[in-house]
């Protein structure tokens, strides 16, 4: 998926913005739009740098054991990074992940969110959340950036929910 219309930023995107929409495939190759999914409920959009490392394993390990309780609160939680969606398939069926993988292989998302790992040339840590709209309009409800190595706070982003 390309997604031409999305613009680099050198900073994390912040509360309170608008979350820049976007197309990406998932690890079963469908398309997911960041719109369509907030018309429907809230969106936690997890950023990761790699698929097959520890910390990044542990981060979605949690997501996947802990996703009925995000359901129960009207989320939906996806994991996103530079990977491709058969790497991302691999992993999830290797580590038996039961969320969505998003594959952002051209890098134009994690750039757009400010969440871009230059030197490894890979999404860098970090967790936004984007409250439901039936216009289907993003707006950055809650923001947690992370440097490497450091695992996301679940109790810190369940509480902003």
């Amino acid at each position: 998926m390309r997604n031409p219309s999305l613009k680099p930023r050198e900073t994390l995107i912040t509360v309170g913005e608008t979350a820049p929409d976007f197309v990406l495939m998932t690890q079963n190759r469908e398309e997911w739009r960041l719109s369509d999914h907030v018309k429907k409920s809230d969106v936690v959009l997890c950023f990761y740098p790699l698929a097959f490392t520890d910390v990044c394993s542990a981060e979605m390990r949690c997501v996947s054991n802990d996703i009925e309780s995000w359901s129960k609160k009207g989320m939906t939680v996806v994991g996103v990074s530079c990977d491709s969606f058969a790497t991302n398939a691999a992993w999830a069926e290797k580590e038996g992940y039961t969320h969505t993988l998003l594959a952002d292989m051209h890098r134009e998302v994690c750039k757009a969110y400010g969440l871009y790992w230059a030197d490894l040339n890979v999404a860098s840590r970090g967790t936004m959340v984007i409250p439901k709209n039936e216009q289907g309009i993003c707006k950055v409800a809650a923001v947690q950036g992370r440097p490497p190595g450091q695992a996301m706070k679940w109790d810190e982003i369940m509480a902003l929910v």
